[in-house]
């Protein structure tokens, strides 16, 4: 699996850029969220998902892991393609589709063009408790997390760790200091705990 590329932009659309890698253009599928966020770059990384079909191979490009996250969590729910997914997001911003599964309002979810009222209802029932693991809350201020601390935290859930308590031990550790690299926050953070 690509987990990432970086290089240089060499052309871009609200749907699509090419990356060159190393001479290696990789075409990538992206929405308008990550669009924006591109859009005055001229090189930098993205993330990646490879979504192979038995016709196709499609390369999808994000510009955050919330993003990524997100997009992860709208495939897995029946009904939704990576398509459908990638739509969504170009319709709105990660942290609104969050919000709207978590409320429960299904007549936002409905203004997204190709959501009808059926799938509305089958995101909000299936995703509604799952959200929260990849630190997608309604409450506003926990979604401005920038990377790291986000990273940091995934990696000390995955480790068994109680989600409230790796939130204060990287908190502790970030308002210490927040130039940390994520080794270095996980690390602190263990010894936090």
């Amino acid at each position: 699996m690509i987990a990432f590329v970086r290089g240089s932009f060499v052309q871009k659309s609200p749907g699509q850029v090419i990356v060159d890698v190393n001479g290696v253009g990789y075409d990538l599928h992206i929405s308008l969220n990550t669009y924006s966020a591109i859009t005055g770059l001229e090189k930098g990384q993205l993330l990646t998902y490879l979504h192979i079909t038995e016709n196709s191979q499609t390369l999808y490009g994000f510009f955050d892991q919330t993003e990524k996250q997100l997009f992860l969590q709208l495939i897995s729910v029946s009904g939704i393609g990576a398509s459908t997914a990638r739509v969504m997001l170009s319709g709105m911003q990660p942290e609104e589709i969050a919000r709207a599964i978590v409320q429960g309002n299904v007549k936002q979810l409905e203004s997204i063009k190709g959501i009808g009222k059926k799938t509305a209802e089958r995101l909000i029932v299936e995703l509604k408790d799952k959200l929260g693991k990849f630190s997608m809350s309604v409450n506003p201020s926990s979604l401005a997390i920038p990377s790291v601390e986000t990273d940091a935290l995934n990696a000390l859930i995955s480790l068994g760790i109680a989600k409230a308590a790796a939130e204060q031990a990287i908190k502790k550790v970030i308002s210490k200091d927040n130039s940390l690299t994520l080794e270095d926050t996980i690390k602190l953070a263990l010894k936090n705990l």
